[in-house]
């Protein structure tokens, strides 16, 4: 195995630093677009849908958290905690600007409009934001940008380095989440244009984690116990539980505040997010049940958090009668392939791929069906072919993309951890902490 080159990442740091540096001084200043009013209720909403998306990463860290062995239980929630520290400072120098910059032939946006937040400040913009300030709009889509890398942590829990996902997380960041949030979500996007339509991130956020941790699973090989078939009890259901509840709460920012108003759009995706969500919970329980199992708590949860996967990117569009269905439908078929995946070799730690997707496939195809006055079921099957043909493209560009994003973080830094660590448990090997005899 390759021995670590830590200067490599000092050099490779400060040369970024540098670079930055120089762009920010010679950077000529943004092109400021005029926009309306503020709008005092949109305003309020949309702070509070922000911090609400926000709640979703810890909670996810708890989510995961307490999946796993004991003895990972910190690296594992630190992964998703760290995000919000790198993505956010990536997101001000250039992220935004990537993803909702001067359109650059609908693929990417250009890095010079909002580099740094130039030109992003209390005012509104007419086509991005245009009854609130665009940084509160910036802010809003930096939660998403946040959520989706600390998503794809669950497939390679429990055995890799710390220092190298950090960088990974940069490069996904950067080249994944960036283009396809402009391509989806900017007025000139690709897939906009094209009429594709994702509410608050099936494709953007679930789809492009799921295959970007299809490839990290893929990459990085099965666990020792995973070989040994070994079956380890979940390390503290409470916290899943927790998390679940913390996950579920701040969706209704993640959906409803994607309608980027105080309005009845946004009082249709909070009532379609939640009837998914219980109807997934239930059609999990049930389901298991059907094929003999118990009801879990863990089986209730994954299945909750299914059906606000499934939604995202339905919610504003369909009624809340088609949320029941899309909620069930996605939990049954992702309760289906975490069986089918769990008769493989294919070490996907937490089900990110079989939940989040698949789940977000499932939401996809539903919005091409059932979608107000364009779904298939209006009978125009325009918006479902496109749909059909997105979830391919976004699926190939996520999974070949990830895959060569992994290939470069482990040149940097190689990204599975020594055996030994392995063995030893993430938590001591890399950070040196322990959450000692009780959790």
């Amino acid at each position: 195995m390759r021995k670590n080159k830590p200067e490599w990442l000092v050099a490779l740091g400060l040369l970024i630093g540098a670079a930055l540096t120089g762009l920010f001084v010679f950077a000529p200043s943004a092109n400021r677009v005029a926009g309306g009013p503020i709008v005092a209720g949109d305003v309020a909403w949309m702070l509070t849908a922000t911090a609400l998306v926000l709640l979703m990463t810890p909670g996810l860290s708890f989510f995961y958290g307490g999946m796993v062995q004991k003895k990972n239980v910190i690296s594992t929630m630190l992964q998703s905690f760290i995000a919000m520290g790198v993505v956010s400072l990536v997101w001000v120098i250039v992220g935004f600007s990537l993803a909702f910059g001067d359109s650059l032939g609908g693929i990417i946006g250009n890095p010079w409009t909002y580099f740094m937040f130039n030109g992003v400040g209390g005012a509104t913009h007419p086509d991005l934001s245009p009854t609130i300030p665009l940084a509160l709009f910036a802010m809003f889509q930096l939660k998403f940008a946040i959520i989706t890398p600390a998503l794809i942590t669950g497939s390679f829990a429990e055995r890799v380095r710390f220092a190298s996902y950090m960088v990974f997380i940069v490069l996904f960041t950067l080249f994944i989440y960036a283009p396809l949030a402009h391509m989806t979500w900017h007025p000139e996007g690709l897939l906009r244009q094209w009429g594709v339509l994702d509410f608050a991130g099936g494709t953007v956020v679930h789809m492009s984690a799921g295959f970007a941790a299809l490839a990290g699973a893929l990459f990085l090989g099965p666990r020792k116990v995973k070989l040994a078939n070994e079956i380890h009890a979940p390390a503290n259901i409470p916290f899943v539980l927790l998390g679940t509840g913390m996950l579920w709460f701040g969706w209704f920012g993640f959906n409803a505040g994607s309608a980027l108003a105080a309005n009845e759009t946004a009082v249709l995706a909070f009532c379609a997010t939640n009837t998914a969500s219980a109807a997934a919970m239930l059609a999990w329980v049930f389901f298991d049940a059907v094929r003999g199992r118990r009801p879990s708590a863990l089986g209730a949860s994954i299945g909750a958090v299914v059906g606000l996967v499934a939604i995202t990117p339905a919610a504003g569009y369909v009624t809340i009668p088609a949320s029941i269905a899309i909620g069930a439908a996605a939990a049954i078929v992702s309760n289906l392939a975490v069986y089918w995946k769990s008769k493989t070799t294919l070490d996907d730690t937490l089900d990110v791929f079989p939940c989040h997707g698949v789940g977000g496939m499932v939401g996809m195809i539903a919005t091409g069906l059932l979608a107000d006055k364009v779904g298939l079921v209006h009978g125009d099957p325009t918006i479902f072919i496109r749909h059909l043909l997105t979830i391919i493209g976004a699926g190939v560009f996520a999974f070949s993309g990830s895959y060569l994003l992994y290939l470069i973080s482990d040149t940097l830094i190689t990204f599975r951890v020594r055996t030994e660590q392995e063995d030893k448990g993430l938590d001591l090997s890399q950070h040196a902490e322990s959450i000692g005899a009780e959790v």
